[in-house]
């Protein structure tokens, strides 16, 4: 037997060498998904094959780190994450696989620091784990496509990290809740919640081929540069939330045409909403969403590559396997004003559109109506005045609506959408109709009472 895959079932119990004694001619054994104990009599258990493959996510492994791995030279792919392994892996551990293209020990407890990584690998998984020490070196001849170091301990400044790095080879690279500091940036997709401070690099307008930039939860300053939509044209998910960014949102980012979650809550910007977001082709619907970059495939087997922490209907919620599927705009909690742009209501394919907390004055768009996929709309604590346009009454997918604390006149447009939410949703107006208490006749008699005073 030479292939041997029972991945993904309801297996208990322990699993002994013993099992594996007259497998000697195996070269695939995939058994993730199971809850299996290895439990070897021999510390210095040798196997009687050379795998090709081996997946053997969800066993336990541990706590001590499985040796008898390195006697596995001829591996191509090696799978071991969640196997509650908790030790130091061994330096020669990176010497032991000449072949080895893909590698996953995420979501253990492994320790230690990392030096230089093979060329040979081509994705590399060790996020959340307790890996220390500056960031690895990788070498000139790499072929690294995805890697991820999140949720572990790496610090030091971006200043030192390798120039291969900013190579187009890795095209993939998650940073994400380390210790890290600095200003210098590499070739990245995701490197939220570390201490970034300063000022966006011009050097990231290089990286023209980037999709996906997620820098949120960091101390950057200054304003958004125009050449992030100039430069860097093809980005599909931007999310600058919880920054410290000033100024204008620039008239640039409308280049952004492939844009379908831009997320920029919980700054400082100011002025108006750029009106040319018609530009938006995902969002206008102009263009479907991709599969791409949000999941890669190898082979046959999807890899999910990116997840976001995003807010839709007023909760916080972490989105990866549908992440390609989401459509967002948010503004919040800024300092932007003027008025809602009716060309806004030409994105036919958002979702959700959150201008909570800012600024903003004038009427809400007529035509609002227009956006027919929209689930969540927060247009909460702001100045828009004026009634509830009735085209309201016409989306049928909404299943989150906030307008409260505006100034806001006369009768909620009748749907059964708008009528199903909670009045705390129409607070903070002088608004009447249900679900209100408040019925429109009164308010109508008060008004005439106060114009004839």
């Amino acid at each position: 037997m030479e292939h041997f895959s029972f991945s993904s079932n309801y297996l208990t119990g322990v699993v002994t060498e013993t099992h594996f004694a007259k497998l000697v001619s195996l070269k695939y054994l995939s058994g993730e998904g199971n809850n299996l104990i290895l439990r070897l009599r021999s510390a210095n258990w040798i196997p009687p094959f050379q795998l090709q493959i081996l997946s053997l996510n969800s066993w336990g492994l541990g706590p001590q780190f499985p040796l008898w791995l390195q006697s596995q030279t001829d591996l191509d792919g090696l799978s071991i994450s969640n196997t509650s392994i908790s030790s130091r892996i061994p330096w020669s551990f990176w010497r032991s696989f000449p072949k080895l293209r893909f590698l996953d020990m995420s979501q253990n407890h492994i320790q230690g620091m990392l030096s230089n990584i093979p060329a040979t690998l081509i994705s590399l998984d060790l996020s959340y784990n307790k890996f220390s020490g500056r960031l690895p070196h990788l070498p000139n001849d790499s072929s690294l496509y995805t890697l991820d170091l999140s949720n572990n301990a790496f610090e030091g400044s971006l200043h030192h990290l390798s120039c291969p790095y900013k190579s187009t080879s890795v095209t993939v690279l998650d940073l994400g809740n380390n210790h890290l500091s600095g200003v210098s940036f590499p070739s990245s997709l995701n490197m939220r919640g570390n201490k970034l401070s300063g000022r966006l690099p011009a050097s990231l307008m290089n990286l023209t081929n980037l999709q996906i930039l997620q820098l949120n939860e960091n101390e950057l300053v200054g304003s958004i540069p125009t050449w992030l939509g100039r430069e860097v044209s093809l980005l599909r998910l931007v999310n600058l939330k919880s920054n410290h960014f000033d100024g204008n949102i620039p008239h640039e980012i409308c280049y952004l045409t492939h844009i379908q979650i831009l997320v920029l809550a919980d700054n400082n910007l100011s002025g108006n909403i750029p009106r040319c977001f018609s530009n938006f082709s995902v969002l206008s619907g102009k263009e479907p969403t991709s599969d791409d970059p949000f999941i890669h495939s190898i082979g046959d087997v999807p890899d999910v590559i990116s997840s976001d922490s995003l807010v839709i209907k007023g909760r916080e919620d972490t989105y990866s396997t549908i992440l390609r599927l989401v459509t967002l705009l948010d503004f919040s909690n800024n300092n932007i004003s003027g008025d809602i742009p009716s060309e806004l209501t030409t994105l036919t394919a958002l979702q959700s559109l959150n201008l909570s907390r800012n600024q903003l004055t004038g009427r809400i768009p007529e035509k609002i109506g227009n956006m027919k996929a929209l689930v969540s709309c927060d247009l909460s604590v702001n100045k828009l005045y004026g009634e509830l346009p009735m085209s309201l009454s016409s989306l049928s997918l909404l299943s989150s609506f906030n307008v409260s604390y505006n100034n806001l006149t006369g009768r909620i447009p009748s749907s059964t959408q708008l009528q199903s939410f909670n009045e705390t949703s129409f607070f903070g107006n002088k608004l009447c109709g249900d679900p209100l208490v408040e019925q429109c006749a009164r308010i109508m008699e008060d008004f005439i009472f106060s114009f004839l005073e």
